[in-house]
Order: C-alpha cells, then sequence, then structure tokens
C-alpha cells in the first residue's frame, strides 16, 4: 500500500513540474510576443516621426521646389503605405532624404537660414531613431522566432495564435554628415 502510495506521489510530482515548465515556457514566450509588439510599436512611431519631419522639411521654404517636391511625394508615401508596401515606401524615403541631404553644402546652408539648424537636428534625431528602433524590433524577432523553433512550442502550440514575425528590413543607412 505505502509503495503504491509512493508511486502515485512520484508520477504526481514529476506531472507537477512537466506543468510548472511548460507554464514557465509558455508564459516567457507570451512576454517575447509582448516585447515583440512593443517594439514594433517604437518602430513604427520612430518611422511616423521620421516622415513628419522629412515633410516638415519639405514645407519650410527651406529648399528649392524640386527637391521639397521629391521629399514630400516620398515622405507621404511612407506615411500611407500598406503593410505590404511599407519597407519599400521607408526605403525610397530613406533614399530621398540620403539625395536631399547629401548635395553639395546642403547642411552649411541650410544651418544659416532660420530654423534650419533645428530641422537639420530634428532630422538626425528622427533618423537615428528608425535605426535604433529597426535594431531593436528585429532583435525581437530573432528572439521570438528562435524561442518558437524549440521542441517543446513547436508540439504543444504554446504561441496560440500569434503568427510568426517577419523582419523588417529597409534601406535605413543615414544621410552624409
Amino acid at each position: 500500500m505505502l509503495e503504491t502510495f509512493l508511486h502515485i506521489a512520484l508520477i504526481a510530482a514529476v506531472l507537477l513540474l512537466i506543468g510548472v515548465y511548460v507554464s514557465w515556457r509558455a508564459t516567457r514566450l507570451d512576454r517575447l510576443h509582448v516585447r515583440l509588439e512593443t517594439a514594433r510599436a517604437g518602430l513604427d512611431a520612430a518611422l511616423v516621426r521620421r516622415a513628419a519631419v522629412a515633410l516638415e522639411l519639405a514645407a519650410s521654404r527651406q529648399l528649392d521646389p524640386a527637391t521639397s517636391l521629391l521629399l514630400a511625394a516620398a515622405a507621404h508615401e511612407a506615411r500611407i503605405a500598406d503593410a505590404d508596401n511599407r519597407e519599400f515606401a521607408e526605403s525610397d524615403l530613406s533614399r530621398a532624404l540620403r539625395a536631399v541631404v547629401g548635395q553639395p553644402d546642403f547642411r552649411p546652408t541650410l544651418a544659416a537660414r532660420e530654423d534650419g539648424a533645428a530641422l537639420l537636428d530634428d532630422l538626425d534625431a528622427a533618423v537615428r531613431k528608425v535605426t535604433y528602433a529597426r535594431s531593436f524590433y528585429n532583435n525581437a524577432v530573432t528572439a521570438t522566432r528562435t524561442a518558437r523553433r524549440k521542441l517543446l512550442p513547436r508540439v504543444l502550440p504554446l504561441h496560440g495564435r500569434a503568427p510568426l514575425p517577419d523582419f523588417f528590413e529597409i534601406d535605413d543607412a543615414p544621410p552624409e554628415s
């Protein structure tokens, strides 16, 4: 009788340990998905801010009309792009910013104008934030994908109905300083 009780107690303890481990893994995976959503929101905010600064620069009357039109069109496309075209539109905005800021003597000329230095500072900060936010988001995607590739999450769908996250790949090289 005592031996049967010990077997039952041992089985219960093993099942309890397995349950605790599965719960811990599910919680970790949930935290990774929350981190991923937070990083995506930060990336979206940084991209919107960069487009807003680009539109502000285009509307500032600090640029020639053709350059303003090019920059405003790229920023507008980046703001209205759907999920399938967002990476392309954001890359186009990056290239437009590099083309505008890369013009000879652009920075000194703009910095000498009223509010020009502030616009350049805002633009540089917005571009840096996009780079950091994209890196942070892609790191969260890597961690989530790695956790979901392990055996237990594949056998037991611990991720629920959450889709496998994709990387956000854009040309976010900053304009020349």
